[in-house]
């Protein structure tokens, strides 16, 4: 058994509000984190009318970085990037910080343009978020604010814009008062910054739209306390607005599921959301499982080869845990076979086949902690594992799947990744599938064929073959009488 030791990656993002540090490690294909660290040093909010940065902000900056630099003694230099993004980019005396701080972490920093910026934002949504298609990517920084368009690896429009929450705050909400006017003032101005380059991604289009920012982490984090799914709308942003307005003043700020650390920067980064909305005409977005620090880290590796996001999540999944990769195909292959008989419309979501794959690719992992309660420790491992590719909803619809993927028969509920309808016929299909496939072969699984009438299945298998298949036709009585338990007809025949 190979025993050496995999080497770590650093990467340090000196942003306009907040300054971040990621460790990492590559195992078996994909990236483990081992340290996060951030701080909040509000770098742009130390920037005057004449760009100078203040001496108090650039100490923020340096006490910041002490702290980082310990973590980076034991990594590679070769190993760490380091980036200062668009207050170290407008400041005029941008070299004093940047001196300073190159002695105190021993590796030189680089001021990185607005457009390499949006660029490595891109490759860290890119190597984190799955989905096919072209794909809007938004940003909102301390002072800049990113929005790019791509398919696959490759960007096709690239644009970085002088606003952010941070300077957003300071120009339109300076007096901290939360108003229709000062809202509609950042608005506004939002618009007005965006205007170049609104007809040029619109005729570009695209297929999918993610968040790549802290505001949109704050508000997928206010939505699911709040009792929402994870999908941000453009009345869900103007729901929020009107919230905030209740409190009358940022420093009163107090809306369920915000944080204290992000209140002050909340209704700027809303406002400029808002407008790029508006401004876009985006229907919906989620949020991004990386941005500018997981840029940093993959653009570091050249072991990532596998495009297909999704399917290296799978992979790496597979070989930590010693999964048998042969049976969990076998097994994904007669759920989604058992899917497409239903018909296209029988699951409506079109993301329903994809989670039915990682469902089945996923099944026996609670085996690696024990057989007895497998259910419950393969919940426990999709809740808590990093799986790039899948959003949070999905990662709990997933989680709920394998929970109750045999025996005992237990609804979803709970989850924001699909309808409640949607998410119960991909169990009832994924536990068919196991059991279809239990004797661990592909030549031992029956043909089969199925018939779906809105929740009424029936499975119909070849003539006499459940005589000669006594322990699968009793596998397959019980799961008849569980499912119609709970109101889902089901027959199974030969």
């Amino acid at each position: 058994m190979d025993n050496a030791r995999s080497p770590l990656f650093a990467a340090i993002d000196l942003g306009s509000n907040s300054f971040h540090m990621l460790v990492v490690r590559e195992v078996q294909g994909s990236v483990q984190t081992l340290a996060k660290i951030k701080r909040k040093v509000r770098l742009a909010s130390g920037l005057d009318e004449n760009l100078i940065l203040s001496h108090e902000a650039m100490q923020r900056g340096w006490d910041c970085l002490s702290l980082f630099a310990e973590r980076l003694q034991d990594i590679p230099s070769s190993n760490i990037r380091i980036v200062a993004t668009a207050a170290l980019r407008s400041a005029k005396n941008a070299d004093v910080f940047i001196a300073n701080a190159n002695q105190i972490l021993g590796h030189p920093i680089t001021v990185i343009s607005g457009e390499e910026e949006a660029c490595t934002i891109y490759q860290g949504v890119a190597h984190t978020s799955g989905g096919k298609g072209k794909r809007l990517v938004v940003d909102i920084g301390g002072a800049s604010t990113e929005i790019i368009i791509g398919e696959g690896f490759e960007a096709a429009a690239l644009t970085s814009l002088e606003m952010g929450c941070v300077t957003w705050l300071e120009k339109h909400f300076k007096d901290r008062s939360l108003t229709e006017a000062s809202f509609k003032r950042a608005i506004d101005g939002a618009k007005t910054v965006l205007a170049p380059m609104v007809q040029r991604y619109r005729e570009l289009g695209w297929n999918m739209c993610v968040g790549a920012s802290g505001t949109v982490q704050a508000l997928q984090e206010i939505m699911v306390t709040q009792g929402m799914d994870e999908t941000i709308t453009l009345a869900k942003l103007h729901r929020l607005r009107k919230q905030a307005i209740g409190f009358g003043q940022v420093e009163e700020l107090d809306i369920d599921g915000l944080t204290l650390e992000r209140a002050l920067v909340f209704p700027s980064g809303l406002s400029i959301l808002i407008a790029v909305f508006e401004e876009l005409g985006i229907e919906s977005m989620t949020l991004a499982g990386g941005a500018l620090r997981e840029g940093l880290v993959y653009g570091m590796m050249d072991t990532m080869q596998e495009h297909d996001i999704r399917k290296r999540t799978i992979q790496s999944i597979q070989s930590r845990f010693q999964l048998d990769a042969v049976h969990a195909d076998n097994v994904a292959k007669t759920a989604l076979s058992l899917l497409a008989q239903c018909g296209e419309n029988w699951v409506k979501e079109s993301v329903g086949p994809t989670l039915l794959e990682a469902a089945a690719s996923f099944h026996e992992i609670g085996m690696t902690l024990g057989f007895k309660r497998a259910g419950e420790h393969a919940a426990y491992f999709l809740s808590n594992l990093d799986l790039p590719g899948y959003t949070g909803a999905q990662k709990q619809l997933l989680a709920e799947m394998l929970h109750h993927h045999r025996e005992q028969l237990v609804p979803i509920s709970g989850q924001n990744a699909l309808s409640a309808t949607s998410a119960n016929r991909l169990l009832r299909l994924l536990r068919l599938a196991v059991i279809l496939c239990h004797r661990r072969e592909a030549t031992a699984i029956p043909p089969f064929t199925l018939n779906a009438n809105d929740d009424a299945l029936t499975l119909s298998l070849e003539k006499g073959w459940l005589e000669s298949n006594a322990l699968m036709a009793n596998e397959l009585m019980l799961e008849e009488q569980r499912q119609s338990d709970n109101y889902w007809p089901l027959i199974v025949e030969a």
